[in-house]
């Protein structure tokens, strides 16, 4: 009896954590999103107002992004020759859309069953993470903040902060982990094999709870999938702060440029 009314707290507690971090990672993939565009905006309309050519301000905020797209395309092109599925062109080169929006790379891939096709279209989510975690807890350092944040020492916070740049190539690898993270978000044609996937798993996870080894199965995956929402929480947090930090300046920088030549950017 004490043994079921253990496991039965364990699980309650394991789907409660789940739960909070699901919460957080849906709350952070919006700020996320939401601070990107609007970087994105300030970054092409920033260029548009120095270079007064759309085509050069398109390239070279292209080339801002470079080393993220790089990574973002290389990511679906290794996974998808691991799975054995054959890849077509391979383009770094920026393209304009007819709905208005900037394509920046593609790789293109045959058409595969579902599994292997949401697996590739998550790769650049995956090394994109991995990325952002390294260099947030190896050169850029950013994890001693939390020793600050977690004592609520706001003085030796501020200290730490401000030590931060002298760390060894600092801001270059703060600009890549930017790149990197403005990079990662998979595309709809990324995404279009994530729907199917998740219907199977909703009906496999259903189907176990009618045969009675719905315990057992959330029992065995809890865990793993609960290291992965706080990883990602983890890797959208950092991003979210990078792109608000760099979008403060960028705003200020592109409102006042605009009073100066008298020229708006819509």
């Amino acid at each position: 009896m004490l043994k079921l009314q253990l496991r039965g707290t364990w699980l309650v507690s394991d789907f409660v954590d789940g739960f909070i971090a699901l919460a957080w990672l849906i709350i952070l993939l919006v700020v996320l999103t939401l601070l990107q565009r609007r970087l994105h905006f300030e970054t092409q309309a920033l260029l548009l107002l120095v270079t007064r050519r759309v085509d050069v301000a398109l390239a070279l905020f292209s080339l801002l992004l470079l080393p993220g797209v790089l990574l973002h395309e290389i990511g679906h092109f290794i996974t998808a020759r691991l799975l054995g599925v054959q890849t077509g062109k391979f383009s770094l080169l920026p393209q304009a859309l007819p709905d208005g929006r900037l394509r920046l790379g593609f790789v293109e891939t045959a058409n595969v069953d579902v599994l292997r096709d949401a697996i590739i279209g998550s790769a650049p989510l995956l090394t994109g993470s991995g990325f952002v975690i390294y260099a947030s807890l190896v050169p850029l350092g950013l994890m001693t903040l939390w020793d600050g944040f977690a004592r609520s020492d706001w003085i030796a916070l501020v200290e730490m902060l401000m030590k931060l740049p002298d760390r060894p190539d600092f801001w270059l690898w703060f600009y890549l982990t930017f790149a990197v993270s403005s990079t990662m978000l998979p595309s709809a044609s990324d995404r279009r094999s994530w729907l199917p996937i998740a219907i199977m798993a909703g009906i496999i996870i259903g189907l176990a709870s009618l045969a009675g080894a719905g315990p057992w199965l959330i029992s065995r995956l809890a865990p793993t999938i609960n290291q992965i929402l706080h990883s990602l929480t983890l890797v959208f947090g950092i991003s979210a702060c990078i792109h608000l930090i760099l979008l403060i300046p960028f705003w200020a920088f592109r409102n006042l440029l605009m009073r100066v030549i008298s020229t708006k950017v819509v």
